[in-house]
Parts: structure tokens; C-alpha cells; sequence
């Protein structure tokens, strides 16, 4: 119960301060006004630790395995942007599939695929599927587990190249993790388009 209201806490703050208006972004739209945004692809290295909380299976598992409940994450993120050039927030996809346990001389492989949202701030917060696959365990189940991904974080941007800093906590019942993920990203292409409202 604790932690559920200070997820939902953290949540709201991180919302409220990423939300704070700027002055392109709080004008109104016009009759007939066209909308401009830049669609943008980005890849980069991405890198840190996960620790799973709590005895259930998953914690079992990584016993089974000889690991501890540290591990390092190591892989690649994909992320496809959606910019409006108006200002305001930048809508945001994002696939990120890792390899934990390498310092263990384990390869265990996850995937997760975020949908969030980005503040002119550089704040942004996601959501979405993740699936790990670790060894089956004594009675037989599947090395697939999946959970629900929260992550938060911020941007830091130093000529075109994005620094990102992030929180993820992935809830699932047989164990919940909690990781710290960075790494950077480079523009690949940018694209401009353009949307006609007629209100």
C-alpha cells in the first residue's frame, strides 16, 4: 500500500513540473491553423543495474542460477519521436532490449516497449510491457516472465546529443525489480509534417 502511494506520488510531481506551460506551447489554435511536428528517430548504447526485491520466484531463480539479486544491464535503445515545433511535450516510443548478468557469465535477455511523454524540461515518464527470460526453475515453469514498467527520468541535451537518466520499476507478482538505466542518443533523420485543423 505504501508503495503504491509513493509511486502515485512521484508520478503526479514529476507530471505537474514537466506540464509547467511555456508560451508557445499554452497558445490556442486558430480556425484553419496547420500544425507542424517533426518526427525524429533515435538509437544509442544504454547501460546500469537492476536489483529484484522481495523472495519470490524470480529471486528463487537467480539463486538456481547462482546470481545475486544485483545485476548489470547492458544493450540498445530505439526510440521514435513525435515533436510538435509549436512547443510543448514530445510523444515518445520506445524499444529497449537488454542483456543482464554478464559479471555472473549469464546472458539473460529482456525487452521493453515504453509509450510516454517528454516535457520541454527534458522530464518524462513512461509505460509499458516488459518480458525477461531466465531458467526454467524446479517445477518445470516457463523462462518467460513479463511485468509492467513505470520508468521516469530526465533528458539532458548537449549539441543534438540526448543524455538520458533513467528510474524503472517493473511490477510483476512473482517479483518486482528496480533499475537505474543511462546512456546517450543521436538523431538519425528528421522528418517535418504537417496536420490542418479546421475547427
Amino acid at each position: 500500500m505504501k508503495r503504491k502511494i509513493f509511486l502515485t506520488s512521484a508520478l503526479i510531481v514529476i507530471m505537474m513540473i514537466g506540464l509547467m506551460p511555456d508560451r508557445a506551447a499554452s497558445q490556442s489554435l486558430r480556425p484553419d491553423e496547420t500544425v507542424s511536428f517533426a518526427k525524429r528517430n533515435l538509437g544509442g548504447p544504454r547501460l546500469g543495474i537492476s536489483i529484484v526485491t522481495g523472495n519470490g520466484d524470480l529471486w528463487q531463480r537467480l539463486e538456481d542460477e547462482k546470481m545475486g539479486r544485483s545485476v548489470s544491464q547492458f544493450g540498445w535503445h530505439f526510440e521514435y519521436q513525435v515533436i510538435p515545433e509549436g512547443g510543448g511535450p514530445q510523444f515518445v516510443v520506445q524499444l529497449v532490449p537488454l542483456i543482464a548478468g554478464v559479471e555472473y557469465g549469464k546472458l539473460i535477455p529482456s525487452g521493453t516497449l515504453a509509450m510516454g511523454v517528454r516535457f520541454p524540461s527534458g522530464i518524462e515518464f513512461g509505460l509499458g510491457p516488459n518480458i525477461l527470460l531466465i531458467g526454467k526453475n524446479d517445477m518445470g515453469k516457463s523462462p518467460a516472465k513479463t511485468a509492467l514498467v513505470l520508468g521516469v527520468g530526465k533528458s539532458f541535451n548537449y549539441g543534438g546529443v540526448s543524455i538520458p537518466l533513467n528510474l524503472v520499476y517493473a511490477t510483476n507478482p512473482d517479483g518486482n525489480r528496480i533499475s537505474v538505466i543511462f546512456g546517450y542518443a543521436i538523431a538519425k533523420a528528421k522528418q517535418r509534417s504537417a496536420i490542418r485543423y479546421d475547427l
